[in-house]
């Protein structure tokens, strides 16, 4: 089972959580061996490994470990055999991370490889050995060769040996090794001895001269040299020079220099010159691969003994390494709606050079919402720094610039691409605060009128606008009666023909809302203008046209050039130019005696009236309005010249005769249809009451100090408050005699008169000029003016000088109405 020692826990933020766990095994650990429970060791469910997707995260390219989620462990991927991963570099071990996602966490496992005895050292070669040659006696037998003696013995003594043929053979042998270097010649004497009678020696003396023999290895003039090189140092560079000494002469001391022992990671970078001692550098120094290396230098002889001695070559580092920055994980996607402190990526920075050329400093662009945090070491994450609003960027480019310490500094630097989701978080928003649409009057059911419009600044389904019309009623309608909205589009159509003089502007609400969950909405008021067309034509007001009576507008026979003969009092409807009326005089008995006034509708005289003029008068004005195309009414006015009523009576007897004449007709014929059934005369009868309660409604007569007595009908209102009448309002018009204000009063003598002939009266203008008189009296009683208003059919009678009737309205009830100022 591994080693294991545990490191746990730092808290790096809400989403992020940094823990670190380290194991020890041995080299040579078969594949799928066990390593350690990382689930156990840092107290994670084997659910949450599979949810977050676990995997390892590693700058080695050779993935000697593995992990099974489903169990939670490491695991051996591939034997790891220690010197082929770290060489001498002590202590050797692995370095990787745990990355889980959702949320984003990473865990720090450190695996030490410990070393395992499998290499043998190299054995060594032994010394060389030495022979002499033996000496020859001719003699045999006991007179032969039988012993020698060697003097001095200092270095040499004599041995002999017994040969298979009877012969002794004479050896030298050197006991005491010989030292050239302390005498190079020796002299000795040999002494051969028989075994004769007398004894016979013979001498001979042997001059030795002691050559030089390779008993001196070499010997270097340090045990371990120690050199300095600085990493990317140009090929060629001399490291150190090693040198040895050999105290033999000749071949025996000529040194030759050799690298005996070189690792992989060492060898073809360096060499050494075999005569000289000179190390030179012959390949790349990275001091990201080695920052040490050791060389073990053989100084040999000829003679083949050998000394050694180690270098030891330290590369300095240079800044020729950028950081070089690792995606560990990152989210291409996150919501708008992100808290603030939420990691977006993680990154691992490692800068391989060492020192200051080590240390790194990360930044990120400015004016964005996120922000760099340190982890640990060299791990970064990226975080958000506050709230993120798709609508403001929808896209972020955020580049990570890292720059080490080193001079000069190096940086690389990498950029992310961070696509923002969209919340529905903004309602629809309309192009302006309110609307004012305009449509004209009569327009046809279903005409398109104008586009409400609105924008949301969210994306796709949240940004998709419908429009909906609110509920509202517009005079206890409601308001779809009147216009519709397309959902999609916005646009407004009218749903009915509007008519101005109904209605002239309405007010109604438009919802726009989103498609977002919940849809968001917003409120717009329009305002909708109903524009006037010139569809109704001038109505008359006065004078009245009746239908069983003659008005007549009296002129005296002395009246002066612009007597005021009556006003034509006309009204339309409409509104703004379709409403300005114009009046025009068409036909005239005598077009030289009368104008119209072009704007006041005011008849006068345009010369001074004398006896030929006729009595009878007949006026047709045209009153016409300003619209395109204008619209016009016709009324005709009877105007009477003469002094008094006898006058004029007899010149409008024949016209009211002819009336009545027709009016029998129509009534006998009646009658006679009425007998056919009675369902008939039923009818008839109908028609006569309503006949006659018309012409008992036309019983008129003006009596006063005007000349014009203007006729409104009654409760005749504009209903819409924007014509040229005011609105709701009945107009009932009397005067007094002080009165200034009316367009109506045009004061003049008291003989101007307004004639009423009516043909059911049976009275003389004799009768009616004596009640007159009587009433003209500023002392007669009022009951005489009651009664005589009553039988003018007078509602209102002014008292004074110049007694006469205004009249409004003719009642239907026979009831004395008494007389108010």
């Amino acid at each position: 089972m591994a080693e294991r020692v545990l490191l746990f826990f730092s808290v790096l933020s809400a989403s992020s959580v940094l823990g670190q766990v380290s194991y020890s095994i041995p080299e040579e650990m078969p594949k799928g061996s066990l390593v350690g429970n990382m689930a156990q060791d840092f107290g994670l469910n084997v659910k949450r490994l599979r949810s977050g997707k676990a995997r390892i995260f590693t700058r080695e390219s050779d993935g000697y470990i593995e992990l099974n989620n489903d169990r939670g462990v490491l695991l051996i991927r591939e034997k790891i055999d220690r010197e082929a991963l770290c060489g001498q570099t002590t202590p050797c071990a692995l370095h990787f991370q745990i990355i889980l996602e959702n949320p984003m966490e990473f865990y720090s496992v450190t695996i030490e490889i410990t070393d395992v005895n499998d290499n043998s050292p190299e054995s060594a070669v032994s010394g060389a050995k030495f022979i002499l040659e033996r000496a020859i006696d001719p003699d045999v037998g006991s007179n032969g060769l039988q012993t020698y003696k060697l003097e001095p013995t200092d270095n040499f003594v004599v041995k002999l040996h017994d040969q298979a043929d009877g012969t002794k053979n004479v050896e030298m042998v050197l006991e005491k090794p010989l030292d050239r270097e302390k005498k190079e010649q020796l002299s000795l004497v040999l002494t051969a001895v028989d075994g004769g009678e007398p004894q016979m020696t013979g001498t001979m003396q042997i001059l030795i001269t002691v050559l030089d023999v390779n008993d001196n290895a070499p010997v270097f003039t340090q045990p371990i040299y120690k050199a300095s090189i600085q990493e990317n140092a140009p090929v060629g560079t001399t490291v150190v020079t090693v040198t040895a000494t050999d105290a033999d002469h000749g071949s025996n001391g000529r040194i030759t220099y050799s690298i005996s022992n070189i690792v992989d990671h060492t060898r073809g970078i360096f060499e050494v010159s075999d005569e000289s001692g000179e190390i030179r550098l012959v390949g790349n120094v990275d001091y990201e691969k080695a920052r040490t290396f050791q060389i073990d230098i053989r100084a040999s002889d000829d003679g083949g003994l050998v000394d050694s001695c180690k270098v030891m070559i330290d590369v300095i580092d240079m800044n020729d390494n950028k950081p070089d920055i690792k995606i560990m994980s990152k989210s291409n996607i996150i919501s708008e709606d992100a808290n603030p402190g939420t990691v977006v990526t993680m990154i691992n920075i490692k800068d391989a050079d060492s020192g200051e050329n080590g240390i790194v400093q990360c930044s990120i662009n400015a004016n964005i919402p996120f922000v760099m945090k340190a982890t640990n070491n060299d791990f970064y994450s990226l975080v958000t720094d506050s709230h993120i609003d798709r609508e403001v960027a929808s896209e972020y480019n955020i580049t990570v610039t890292c720059s080490d310490e080193g001079v000069p500094s190096l940086s690389s630097s990498v950029t992310l691409t961070l696509q923002i989701s969209d919340v529905n978080d903004n309602a629809p928003v309309f192009e302006r605060s309110s609307y004012e649409a305009y449509i004209v009057e009569n327009n046809t059911p279903g005409l398109s009128i104008f586009t409400v419009k609105a924008k949301d600044a969210d994306w796709n389904q949240n940004a998709r606008v419908s429009y909906i019309l609110e509920d509202f009623s517009i005079n206890g309608v409601p308001v779809s009666s009147y216009v519709s909205v397309s959902a999609d589009s916005g646009v407004i159509h009218a749903v009915r023909s509007f008519d101005y003089e109904q209605i002239k502007d309405f007010h109604f609400r438009v919802r726009a809302q989103d498609g977002g969950s919940p849809p968001l909405s917003s409120n717009v008021t329009v305002k909708m203008v109903i524009q006037d067309q010139n569809d109704n034509p001038p109505q008359v007001l006065y004078p009245v046209q009746t239908g069983g009576s003659v008005v007549a507008e009296m002129v005296p026979r002395a009246a002066d050039v612009g007597y005021l003969v009556t006003k034509v009092v006309a009204v339309d409807v409409d509104s703004g130019q379709n409403a300005w009326l114009s009046y025009k005089l068409q036909k005239a008995t005598d077009r030289a005696l009368f104008e119209v006034g072009l704007q006041n509708g005011e008849i006068r005289t345009i010369r001074q009236v004398n006896d030929k003029d006729a009595v009878k008068q007949r006026l047709t004005v045209i009153v016409e309005d300003n619209g395109q195309p204008s619209r016009s009414a016709a009324v005709i006015v009877n105007v009477a010249v003469a002094d008094s009523f006898p006058e004029v009576l007899s010149e409008f007897t024949d016209f009211t005769h002819d009336k009545e004449y027709n009016d029998n007709l129509t009534f006998y014929l009646v009658l006679a249809l009425a007998v056919v059934s009675f369902l008939f005369i039923t009818c008839v009868v109908v028609i006569i009451s309503v006949k006659i309660y018309r012409w008992r409604q036309s019983r008129t007569m003006y009596h006063s100090n005007l000349p014009v007595i203007p006729y409104y009908p009654p409760r005749y209102s504009d209903t819409l408050g924007t014509g040229t009448l005011q609105h709701v309002y009945n107009y009932e018009v009397c005067r007094t005699t002080d009165s200034r204000k009316s367009d109506c009063k045009f004061g003049r003598a008291g003989s101007q008169n307004v004639l009423i002939m009516d043909p059911s009266s049976t009275g003389t203008m004799q009768r009616i000029q004596s009640e007159k008189s009587i009433l003209d009296e500023p002392d007669s009683p009022l009951e005489v003016r009651n009664s005589y208003d009553h039988r003018l059919g007078c509602r209102e009678y002014y008292p004074g000088p110049g007694f006469g009737c205004y009249t409004s309205e003719i009642w239907e009830s026979k009831d004395i109405y008494r007389g108010r100022q």
